[in-house]
């Protein structure tokens, strides 16, 4: 039997699969009880493009300090910064890859306020 962590990379490896397949650059979630990060891979895979944490520095002190880093709140606040920096790097398209991470509360918070902020997905 697997446990709940082998599920979703297994998850996860079959949609890194469909994606490869796009040629598209991806942005990637990861999510743990603390942090959201966000990462854009370029569209071999062979380098990050850009990344957004609620570890960064001056994220920590907009959301207030330690500890708030895992609020859909901050998960909208990483959306929107990844997609600047998408845009910043010439990038308008991307595949949404959530590592196997159910699509729903910060995931799916992330995901809208970086559609909101002009990213194709």
């Amino acid at each position: 039997m697997l446990t709940k962590k082998e599920q979703r990379l297994r998850r996860s490896r079959q949609t890194r699969i469909r994606i490869a397949t796009q040629g598209v650059a991806r942005l990637t979630v990861n999510r743990t009880n603390l942090h959201i990060y966000a990462s854009l891979i370029s569209d071999d895979g062979s380098k990050v493009l850009a990344t957004a944490s609620t570890t960064q520095a001056d994220i920590r002190k907009e959301l207030g300090g330690s500890g708030k880093g895992a609020t859909v709140a901050a998960a909208q606040q990483i959306g929107k910064l990844i997609a600047e920096k998408a845009k910043a790097a010439g990038i308008d398209r991307v595949a949404f890859d959530r590592a196997g991470f159910a699509y729903h509360g910060r995931v799916k918070a992330l995901a809208e306020a970086a559609r909101e902020a002009g990213l194709q997905f």
